[in-house]
């Protein structure tokens, strides 16, 4: 190989060095630019804020959730404290049934002629049956006033129609066994006779 040839390798190869360590020394540098693309500030800051509203959305929906619920249990609690005793109540209104017709066998007038001790007895049944009535109120027991009021299929159950023109059609002119309410449900449909062949209500 000639001087000159030789000359100009050696000369390529220390162009190839500094260039190589240029290049070095310029991705060495702080502030050099990667090929890896940074994000943009206002993208990530859009991405953030959307973030921000999805969790702030699923954070409202869970306190609705939670007051919904608190809500229903509270009802359920109070359900509970007035209707837990209606299967009871409603055993018992048989026995009120049968003190209410054992006063009512013996006539307010007929009970003149009898002696003193049956005439106490009566009074006891029927002082027994009003500390009865007034104990199932305690515990939300109420009895229907259906005589005279306008038919409720909701809280009547009519037995039989009785024709009288002297009330409106539709009347309950009969009561033949007592309603009662618990809370502000029916505990027990009170029978009754219903007039018709009178004015229309």
């Amino acid at each position: 190989m000639s001087d000159d040839k030789k000359k100009d390798t050696q000369e390529e190869a220390r162009a190839r060095q500094a260039q190589a360590s240029d290049d070095a020394s310029a991705l060495a540098q702080p502030g050099a630019e990667s090929d890896i693309a940074e994000p943009e500030p206002f993208t990530e800051l859009e991405n953030l804020h959307a973030e921000v509203a999805g969790l702030k959305d699923k954070l409202l929906r869970t306190l609705a959730d939670m007051e919904n619920m608190r809500r229903r249990t509270e009802k359920e609690i109070a359900d509970a404290k007035t209707y837990g005793v209606a299967n009871f109540a409603r055993e018992m209104l048989t026995f009120a049934d049968n003190l209410r017709r054992a006063v009512d066998s013996v006539p307010e007038q007929s009970r003149e002629g009898l002696e003193q001790n049956i005439r106490t007895l009566i009074e006891g049944v029927e002082l027994t049956e009003r500390d009865f009535v007034s104990r199932l109120a305690r515990f939300g027991v109420k009895k229907i006033e259906a005589q005279g009021q306008r038919f409720d299929p909701n809280q009547h159950e009519a037995l039989f129609e009785i024709p009288d023109e002297s009330v409106p059609n539709g009347t309950v002119a009969q009561v033949v066994e007592p309603g009662y309410t618990i809370g502000e449900r029916v505990l027990r449909p009170a029978k009754v006779g219903v007039a018709r062949g009178g004015p229309k209500a």
